[in-house]
């Protein structure tokens, strides 16, 4: 072997573990970030039984987070090109910590509903400027791995953070579930100052200084993007129109579970962790169009195992909702940043803004129809959102975008959806 050969591959192997290590961190920053919006819902029954309401009235109360995610998206996306990526990140997770323990002595559903919103607001502004720092500050090579680092960490989260959740309130109780929930968003605080600050990613272009209104206008010209943004909103609506009600389907009759066992069945996220990796592989090969209805047909396949009275039923019905809703997100967050034509951070946020706004929309109708209607209209109004996406997404394809089946050529290497 000859040195050009070895100094190639040592520079191969240091790039590699690089990209190791930046995914591991990426992936624990994101399941820092969110842990609380998903870890919560975990408890909803207690949560119910502790405040004496209704299971519609929890379910809005809880996902109020995504109304303050909303705002702090738009927020985000309109001061973009002002705020410091990791001074941001940094200062949201610190203050994510305050309405997080305050949760631990919320007096009444009021309060609550105000300190889940809070948490949103801090939430959202780590979420929205982490995508953008990674837009910006990834090459084109490594961006797919980071995208997909991110949105599996969110996967993480979700199983790992529920499992937590329940289990702190099943054997310590509600007090000290929110509590440790606060010490870990300190934790992804504590992450970002040690590691932000050493990180070795390329350094992102200056943005030229423009109105946010302007560039707001730019976005939703974009007919891609305004459709991402659509497609987005109808993902969240039936993750958490299906997710935040059957928590109630499972503790009730016929099925009838405890809180220790509820938390157990967030187990159906553990391979949506490992199939998320593969967004970016996925859409390198077949395109984002394909990629996004293969993700919806696997979420709807679900569906109908959720409204049978059998708990392996409902399980697997579940692990299928998971697999195709958090593809389609990584597909779709990926998409978003790989079209938008100036201040990636802004377009991240208007996205986020319509993700989390389908989320708190979806939690009040369907929590109505839950209420009114039952178990089998709600799963029916979450069947209704993933055709809307399914329709939405024939849009999403652009001039430059063709599957290696047809073309014969590597992904373009601008796209973030790529996976190296």
């Amino acid at each position: 072997m000859t040195v050009s050969s070895q100094d190639q591959t040592l520079s191969m192997q240091r790039h590699h573990g690089g990209a190791l290590e930046r995914t591991i961190l990426i992936g624990l920053i994101a399941f820092l970030t969110v842990v609380d919006l998903f870890g919560t819902q975990a408890i909803l029954p207690a949560l119910a039984r502790s405040y004496g309401v209704t299971p519609a009235a929890m379910g809005f109360a809880v996902n109020a987070t995504t109304m303050g995610m909303a705002v702090a998206c738009l927020a985000v996306a309109y001061f973009s090109h002002r705020i410091d990526r990791r001074r941001g990140i940094l200062i949201s997770l610190t203050l994510l910590t305050i309405p997080t323990a305050l949760l631990a002595v919320a007096p009444n559903l009021a309060t609550f509903t105000v300190l889940r919103i809070a948490q949103g607001l801090c939430m959202a502004s780590a979420f929205t400027l982490t995508l953008a720092y990674l837009g910006e500050h990834c090459s084109a090579t490594d961006a797919g791995g980071a995208f997909a680092a991110y949105i599996t960490g969110n996967v993480a989260s979700n199983l790992f953070g529920r499992l937590l959740a329940a289990g702190l309130a099943d054997h310590l109780g509600l007090p000290a579930t929110f509590l440790s929930l606060a010490g870990l968003n300190l934790l992804g605080a504590v992450i970002v100052y040690l590691w932000l600050t050493q990180s070795a990613m390329m350094p992102a272009g200056d943005e030229p200084s423009r109105s946010p209104y302007s560039i707001w206008v730019e976005h939703l010209r974009n007919l891609l993007l305004r459709s991402s943004f659509a497609i987005g909103f109808c993902i969240l609506f039936a993750f958490i129109g299906t997710f935040t009600y059957v928590n109630f389907v499972l503790v009730r009759e016929p099925i009838a579970i405890g809180q220790m066992s509820l938390g157990l069945v967030y187990l159906v996220f553990a391979p949506s962790i490992v199939t998320t990796l593969l967004a970016g592989r996925a859409v390198q090969w077949f395109g984002t169009r394909t990629t996004l209805w293969g993700s919806l047909a696997v979420a709807a396949l679900g569906l109908p195992l959720l409204v049978v009275s059998s708990l392996p039923a409902v399980l697997f019905g579940l692990m299928l909702v998971g697999i195709g809703t958090f593809f389609a997100q990584a597909t779709t967050t990926g998409f978003v940043s790989s079209v938008a034509t100036t201040d990636r951070g802004s377009a991240s946020g208007l996205y986020l803004a319509s993700y989390f706004s389908g989320g708190l929309v979806g939690s009040t109708i369907l929590g109505q129809l839950f209420d009114r209607l039952g178990w089998t209209a709600c799963v029916a109004g979450v069947g209704v959102s993933l055709l809307i996406a399914a329709l939405l997404a024939i849009r999403l394809r652009p001039e430059s975008e063709r599957p290696l089946s047809e073309t014969g050529r590597d992904a373009p290497a601008s796209s973030p959806a790529a996976v190296h």
